[in-house]
């Protein structure tokens, strides 16, 4: 008996200091990697901070939509410049890649081609030799399908016709494109209509609400058509020559600088989301934890970053003018009673053109207006918040852009001032940039001066 009761003492301190795992017993936390903050390239930090929200002036168009209101923001990451054409132009060609193996490991799982030959079938499914998966691997694709096959990209795409593998991969190329019959100037072009972007977007405002919705009430499956409308050059001015600015502005290497226009607030945010995956598919790789998500900035957050930290101002560059002490203009915008050119510029500039801000923000003012994450209401400032103010009714279409643009005369240049334009709609005059939350609160203004 004696031995039996020794035996079960030594078991159950074995298990206790197994269990402890050197923590003697005392809540230390669960262990996780050390978190070091990584700014985003081509983004700066902007400190959170509070400041005086809406008209400092006179509302010398009578809008009466910018009451002042004293506005509290966190820290969060902004990009410098405008989403320039050869950014998104990435986000496009990543997804029209991804289209493209897609089809080509169904056609190649269609035809039972394996990788080895040197054809379509160096493109199958990464599962199509299935004596590699794992359990779980084995029952993802049982249970869900092709979602859950694993794309092959150790392999380069071939987007040149002359170094086609096969018939089967020309089969698959071919119907990427325009028919031949729509070709222009002897180029066949892309069928942009194919280039769309699926992701999923959760409503957390209604489940927060409402804690009776399960999680498949609130969570959204988007498909975006995600191609810039270029025709926007021609139908936001009648009676205009345009058709340069329509066929190249988008594609051509020479306006990669400038910033990308012809997208919704919709095409916007799927880009927000695209960035966001493709971030952390590297830190992934890296066995890194993900990145917070990049997103639209609020209008509390687009004001308060485009006030480079002064208080009171009109502009961004802090006074009542729009020209400095040498008689240049500070903005490309619409000044002297239409004379477009004045400011050195007809249309766009580069997204890094003039002078930055005291945040070391670019085009805060000009060049083109920015969608932002809120809802037009006139009343809006009435009732949102004072901390991390955010107005986004997403039963109301009209979506706030801000810091006018190359066709905007002066008055909507200025930090305070507010306009709209339906979720769906594109123009030759609106851009976006993004914004991405900032992991902890000792980044405020106040700290910083002190």
């Amino acid at each position: 008996m004696k031995i039996n009761k020794l035996v079960l003492l030594i078991t159950v301190l074995a298990f206790m200091v197994s269990c402890n795992s050197g923590d003697r017993g005392q809540v230390v936390g669960a262990k996780g990697k050390k978190w070091h903050p990584e700014k985003p390239y081509g983004m700066t930090l902007i400190p959170g901070g509070a400041f005086i929200m809406g008209k400092s002036d006179d509302d010398l168009a009578g809008m009466q939509d910018t009451p002042t209101k004293t506005a509290t923001v966190p820290a969060f990451y902004m990009d410098e410049t405008e989403i320039t054409n050869s950014e998104y132009r990435q986000f496009v060609e990543d997804v029209r890649d991804q289209i493209i193996r897609e089809k080509l490991a169904e056609m190649a799982d269609l035809e039972g081609k394996t990788p080895g030959n040197n054809d379509i079938g160096e493109f199958a499914y990464k599962d199509a030799d299935t004596s590699n998966l794992n359990a779980y691997q084995k029952y993802m694709i049982n249970t869900y399908g092709n979602e859950q096959r694993e794309l092959n990209y150790d392999v380069d795409l071939y987007l040149d016709t002359e170094d086609y593998p096969d018939e089967l991969y020309a089969e698959v190329m071919d119907g990427m494109y325009l028919p031949l019959e729509e070709s222009y100037n002897g180029q066949r072009s892309w069928d942009v209509s194919q280039f769309i972007f699926k992701y999923s977007e959760m409503d957390i405002q209604a489940a927060a609400k409402d804690r009776t919705l399960k999680r498949s009430d609130v969570v959204e499956q988007k498909e975006i058509m995600i191609y810039p409308d270029t025709t926007v050059w021609i139908r936001d001015f009648a009676y205009s020559y345009n058709e340069p600015m329509h066929n190249d502005y988008f594609w051509h290497d020479a306006y990669g600088d400038y910033p990308v226009v012809g997208v919704s607030w919709d095409q916007a945010k799927a880009f927000c989301r695209w960035r966001t995956i493709y971030h952390n598919k590297y830190q992934a790789s890296k066995k890194k934890q993900p990145v917070n998500i990049y997103r639209l900035p609020n209008e509390a957050e687009w004001e308060y970053a485009a006030r480079g930290g002064l208080q009171g101002a009109t502009f961004p560059w802090g006074n009542n003018y729009t020209l400095n002490d040498r008689g240049c203009f500070m903005a490309n915008f619409k000044p002297l009673r239409g004379d477009y050119a004045a400011d050195q510029a007809l249309y766009t500039v580069e997204a890094d053109a003039y002078e930055p801000n005291d945040f070391n923000l670019y085009n805060m003012a000009g060049n083109v207006s920015e969608w932002v994450n809120s809802s037009y209401s006139t009343s809006s400032y009435e009732f949102m918040s004072s901390i991390s103010p955010s107005v986004n009714d997403k039963n109301n279409q009209r979506k706030v852009v801000r810091g006018g643009s190359w066709k905007d005369v002066a008055y909507y240049l200025q930090v305070s001032s507010r306009d709209y334009e339906y979720a769906d709609s594109a123009r030759s005059y609106i851009g976006f940039r993004t914004v991405q939350d900032y992991m902890g609160t000792d980044k405020t203004l106040n700290a910083k001066n002190n």
